[in-house]
C-alpha cells in the first residue's frame, strides 16, 4: 500500500510548526509574509494562506490587522509539566479493588444532569469523521449482497475486513496474516478476550498507573487483581518499576500497556523502551497485552511502532479499535494473539460470535482506499489544532500550580490541579453547571490522582468549550485549597 503524498500546504505548515517549537522563531517574531512564502517555496498563493491559516488554528500564529502573521506567545509555555511518578514505592495488588462502584456512581450522576459541555468523551465529534463515506460503502455493500442482512456470517473466514487490517498493521511494524486477526466488539472485547486466555480468576495483572478505567473494570469482573506500576507521563511506564514487581510478586499473568498515546496519560513510549519491555516480560513468560486504541492519531503523521513490532515468539496479544479513528458508531476492534491466537479464536466464538457483516464489509471498502488515508490527515489536523487551543485555554484560565503535558496526539489531555484539589468535587460542581469532565479518581484504585482530571479534545474549539473551561477553572479555584495549606 503507497504512502499518500503529503498536500504542499502541509509541508509548508510543518516546516514553520518545526521552526517554531524549535525556538527558531520565537513568541512575537513576524512570520514571512503570504507573498513570500510564494517566493521562498514555490507554492501558489492559497497555498501559502492555507498554510498560515493551518498554523493559526493550531494557535501558532496570530494575524494582526494590515500586519500579516506573527508567532503566539503560547500561555501554557508557563506551565510546568506532569509531575514524575516514584518508580522505587511498594506495589500492593490487594488495595486495588472497586473501581466498578465508582464508575456506576460516574455514569448514575452524569445522567442525571442536563449536558452543556462533554469534557470527558474520548472520542471525536461526528463531523470529524467520514459519515458519508461510510454510508455510501454501506450502500455498495448491500447492493452488491442483496440479502446480507438476512444471511448469517458462518465463519471469520469470510470477513474482509480482516486482509485490509493486515495490510494497514505493515504501519505499525507488524506483519500479519488476515487469517492471524480476529475482529471484535471494540478493543474493550479484545482486551477482555486477551486477559481470559492469559489467566484465572485470582491471578495479578500488572497495569500502567493511572489507567484507562474500563480496563480495571474488566479485571474486575473477571475476577483479576491489579498491580499498579508507576507510569512516567513522557514515557510511559517504569520498565525499572516492572521488572522489580516481577521479583517481589510470583503471581503475575500479565503486563498490560498502553505504549502509543497513552490513555489517559497521552505519552508515548520510546521504541527503545518498547523492545526493552517485550524483551522483559519474554524472559518472564509473561504476556504482554497491547492497546493500541490511539496509535494513528499523531500529529506528524509519523505511524507509531506498536509493541509487537519487536515480538519474535508471539509472547504479546495486540488489541486495537476503529472507534476513535474512523467511526464510533461502529464497535469494530481486532486483535492478533501469537502464541495464545487459537485459544482467542475459541474464546471469541464462545464470548459473542462473529462481528456482523454490514460494518465490517462497509469498513473494508473504505480503509482499502486513500480516502482512509486522507481522512486521518483531516482528523489528525483537528485534533491537533482542538488539543493546542484547549491547552492554551487551561494556561489562561487555570490557578497557579496547574501542571499539563500536552501530547503529541491522540484527543485527551491529563490536567494535574493544585495539591490538595479534589477531583471528586470539581467533578461534582461542574455537573451542576452542565460540564462533564473526567476525575482521575476513575483511573486508579488508589488515591494517588485524586487531584487530577482528563479533558477531552474531541470536539472543536468553540464559545461554548471556551467558556465551560473558564467556569471549569473557577470551581478549581474555588476547590483548591487555601494558599499556606500544608496537604
Amino acid at each position: 500500500m503507497q504512502a499518500m503524498e503529503q498536500p504542499l500546504y502541509l509541508k509548508v505548515s510543518s516546516h514553520y510548526r518545526q521552526a517554531i517549537q524549535s525556538g527558531v522563531l520565537t513568541p512575537g517574531q513576524r512570520m514571512p509574509s503570504v507573498r513570500d512564502l510564494t517566493r521562498l517555496h514555490q507554492v501558489s498563493l492559497s497555498t501559502a494562506a492555507l498554510a498560515c491559516h493551518t498554523l493559526e488554528d493550531e494557535g501558532l500564529l496570530e494575524a494582526r490587522p494590515r500586519s500579516g502573521y506573527f508567532v503566539l506567545r503560547r500561555r501554557r509555555a508557563d506551565l510546568q509539566p506532569l509531575s514524575e511518578p516514584e518508580p522505587g514505592r511498594a506495589l500492593d495488588p490487594a488495595q486495588y479493588v472497586g473501581i466498578h462502584d465508582r464508575v456506576s456512581d460516574y455514569v448514575a450522576k452524569c445522567d442525571l444532569h442536563p449536558l452543556v459541555a462533554n469534557l470527558a468523551a474520548a472520542y471525536g465529534s461526528p463531523d470529524m469523521y467520514p459519515s458519508e463515506a461510510l454510508k455510501n460503502a454501506a450502500t455498495r455493500a448491500l447492493r452488491q449482497h442483496p440479502q446480507l442482512l438476512v444471511s448469517a456470517v458462518d465463519s471469520p473466514r469470510d470477513s474482509p475486513l480482516r486482509a485490509v487490517l493486515a495490510r494497514r498493521a505493515l504501519e505499525a511494524g507488524m506483519q500479519l496474516a488476515a487469517e492471524d486477526i480476529v475482529v471484535t466488539h471494540g478493543c474493550i472485547e479484545a482486551l477482555n478476550i486477551a486477559l481470559r486466555a492469559v489467566s484465572q480468576p485470582g491471578d495479578t495483572i500488572a497495569v500502567e498507573s493511572p489507567t484507562y478505567y474500563g480496563l480495571l473494570q474488566v479485571l474486575e469482573s473477571l475476577g483479576l487483581r491489579a498491580l499498579e506500576i508507576p507510569t512516567s507521563p513522557s514515557t510511559g511506564i517504569s520498565i525499572e518499576a516492572l521488572d522489580l514487581a516481577f521479583q517481589t510478586h510470583d503471581s503475575i499473568r500479565a503486563v498490560v500497556v498502553m505504549p502509543n498515546f497513552h490513555n489517559p496519560l497521552g505519552c508515548v513510549m520510546p521504541d527503545k523502551d518498547k523492545a526493552r519491555l517485550v524483551a522483559l516480560c519474554e524472559r518472564q513468560q509473561v504476556a504482554l497485552i497491547e492497546d493500541d486504541t490511539y496509535g494513528a492519531l499523531g500529529h506528524d503523521d509519523v505511524p507509531r511502532k506498536a509493541a509487537k513490532a519487536w515480538d519474535t515468539t508471539g509472547n504479546v496479544i495486540y488489541c486495537a479499535s476503529l472507534r476513535k479513528t474512523l467511526a464510533p458508531g461502529l464497535r469494530l476492534g481486532w486483535m492478533t494473539g501469537g502464541r495464545w491466537q487459537a485459544r482467542i479464536q475459541m474464546l471469541k466464538y464462545a464470548q459473542s460470535r462473529s462481528n456482523e457483516a454490514l460494518a465490517q464489509m462497509s469498513v473494508a471498502q473504505f480503509m482499502a482506499s486513500s480516502a482512509y488515508d486522507r481522512h486521518l490527515v483531516r482528523l489528525r489536523r483537528m485534533l491537533n489544532a482542538q488539543r493546542e487551543q484547549m491547552a492554551e485555554a487551561i494556561a489562561k484560565y487555570f490557578p497557579a500550580g496547574t501542571r499539563l503535558n500536552v501530547p503529541g496526539g491522540s484527543m485527551l489531555l491529563w490536567v494535574e490541579m493544585p495539591a490538595g484539589t479534589s477531583a471528586q468535587a470539581v467533578f461534582d460542581a461542574a455537573l451542576l453547571q452542565g460540564i462533564r469532565v473526567a476525575p482521575g479518581t476513575m483511573f486508579s484504585n488508589s488515591s494517588r490522582f485524586d487531584h487530577y482530571l482528563r479533558i477531552s479534545c474531541g470536539f472543536p474549539f468553540s464559545h461554548q468549550i471556551d467558556e465551560a473551561l473558564r467556569k471549569l477553572a473557577d470551581i478549581v479555584v474555588a476547590s483548591a485549597p487555601p494558599a499556606g495549606h500544608v496537604v
